[in-house]
């Protein structure tokens, strides 16, 4: 059995779409889903679509693209309140987006930081967000780490550098691969997932984007996790059926609400 650690159920918001998507997972053997909050209110809804599951988990943080939104930043103890929610099992997602850069970076540290803060005052892991900033993770995290306390991390929907996935190793972090593993040109990204220590390893949709091959370009959702999870399988040389224990156990290490 599979653990989609990462996707969106707020966006499958069709009439019976959600219930349908959540079902479709459990007949492909994706046993557990955590839906991901981006903004204060989209945390409200993971929170309240995960209630109506019990296979569903739910984490509550704002996005690096909304953190202008929230100004001034939202209070990591606001956070740390919806995180007492007992489906509530991580912080996130939140982190640094250079790409897009639709807030400043000031403002966007500003917000990473509110969100590490809210992970250690709840003593629950923090999903990152990171996309062409692997520089200022690194020194926000050990930084952090260094002067407020530890907390677990993990890296979602890694697609970044080597020096990002070792530096976030060494802290401790793990790597939360997603369909783009399963693209032909991701190459460079096989040959970090190969180096990485299988203890450190989870796997993701972000439904729903990101679809995996051979559904690349059409809409994503948590049942295909598994042909993330294969192609996975194959790079560390082991059957599917151990990947799926591997990365389910790594996932009730990290997220030990869930367990």
């Amino acid at each position: 059995m599979l653990v989609d650690t990462h996707c969106h159920l707020d966006y499958f918001n069709q009439p019976g779409e959600e219930a349908a998507v959540v079902e479709r997972a459990r007949a492909a053997g994706v046993e557990t889903l955590v839906t991901i909050g981006v903004t204060l209110a989209q945390s409200q809804q993971a929170i309240d679509i995960a209630e109506k599951y019990d296979n569903v988990w739910a984490c509550v943080g704002v996005h690096p693209n909304h953190a202008a939104d929230v100004l001034p930043v939202a209070a990591p103890e606001s956070l740390a309140e919806m995180a007492k929610h007992p489906k509530v099992i991580g912080i996130g997602e939140s982190g640094l987006d250079y790409f897009y850069e639709k807030a400043s970076r000031e403002v966007q540290e500003q917000n990473f930081r509110a969100n590490i803060r809210a992970a250690q005052i709840s003593g629950l892991p923090l999903a990152i967000h990171a996309r062409d900033a692997d520089d200022d993770i690194i020194r926000i995290l050990q930084e952090e780490r260094a002067g407020g306390g530890d907390f677990g991390f993990l890296l979602h929907c890694f697609s970044s550098t080597r020096k990002l996935a070792e530096a976030a190793v060494a802290m401790g972090g793990y790597i939360s691969f997603s369909g783009i593993l399963t693209f032909p040109k991701s190459l460079e990204l096989r040959e970090i997932a190969a180096d990485m220590p299988l203890e450190r390893l989870l796997v993701e949709t972000d439904a729903p984007y990101l679809a995996p091959v051979p559904f690349r370009g059409k809409r994503n959702e948590p049942a295909y996790v598994g042909y993330t999870a294969k192609i996975l399988s194959e790079i560390k040389g082991i059957s599917p059926e151990a990947l799926a224990e591997i990365t389910t156990r790594n996932f009730r290490t990290l997220y030990g609400k869930a367990a």
